[in-house]
């Protein structure tokens, strides 16, 4: 298993992708800078939204991105508010795209 990386500078890792791809993003609650888990939310701007987080897949020994709430946006938001009351350390980066795309799936952010 790979080293993590800390979380603000995954975050800034993350974003820098997100403009690169003309994707609106914004961090609507910033964590711990270590070791905060993150949470990201696409809005497809047609009121529906998904949010993911990191999960640890045992199978493939491998940390992975996992839905957490997907629907309408306003009961996606609900379990955000829920998580965030939770964990303070949670970062929530918000993304708007039509088309959903997260870039989660892409090199360096899968896993």
């Amino acid at each position: 298993m790979s080293p993590r990386l800390a979380s603000g500078l995954w975050v800034s890792a993350y974003l820098a992708r997100l403009r690169l791809a003309d994707i609106p993003a914004y961090v609507t609650q910033k964590g711990d800078v270590t070791a905060g888990a993150v949470v990201v939310k696409v809005a497809t701007l047609d009121g529906k939204a998904q949010a993911f987080q990191r999960s640890f897949d045992l199978a493939a020994d491998a940390r992975i991105w996992v839905t957490l709430a997907e629907g309408p946006e306003m009961e996606v938001d609900a379990v955000l508010t829920r998580q965030k009351a939770r964990d303070r350390d949670l970062w929530v980066i918000e993304l708007e795209d039509r088309a959903g795309r997260t870039l989660l799936d892409q090199d360096g952010l899968a896993e």
